[in-house]
């Protein structure tokens, strides 16, 4: 089973920027805690940090040759991309977006989700759980094939 982890727009800064919002934790650090658990559930993962859109729209329209499942972060991207949607609509590959903070306790413009109506379902609001959550889920839908 193999999934695509993407990481949107600024999350490689992690660690360092609005670290009272992200957490002290770095992408490096995430993308570990994601291979040890992806090896635990005998997943294979290729995972990206994009920061452009159309970058991440590319990516996305290759996935469905290659991978059963993607997680992604859009970032930013979240709120107004839909080249991001319509990509994730087109694939029709199982997709759980998350967040590491809880978009809905930020600011009003973070509140809506132009990705979660495509995505099988949203995570948000736990650090790096959020991952680890979406990569649970990820595998059980899967699993469940």
């Amino acid at each position: 089973m193999k999934i695509l982890v993407i990481h949107g727009p600024n999350l490689a800064l992690l660690g360092e920027r609005e670290v009272a919002v992200y957490g002290s934790f770095t992408l490096d650090e995430i993308n570990e805690a994601l291979k040890d658990e992806a090896k635990k559930a005998g997943a294979e993962l290729e995972i990206v940090q994009l920061d452009g859109e159309g970058e991440i729209v590319e990516k996305i329209g290759k996935a469905r040759k290659t991978f059963q499942a993607i997680i992604i972060n859009p970032g930013g991207y979240t709120h107004y991309s839909v080249a991001i949607r319509d990509a994730v609509a087109a694939v029709a590959i199982p997709t759980v977006e998350v967040h590491l903070s809880n978009i809905y306790a930020r600011e009003e413009f973070r509140h809506k989700s132009v990705i979660a109506p495509v995505a099988v379902g949203q995570i948000s609001g736990f650090g790096v759980n959020s991952y680890l959550l979406g990569l649970k889920a990820a595998v059980g839908l899967l699993q469940k094939k």
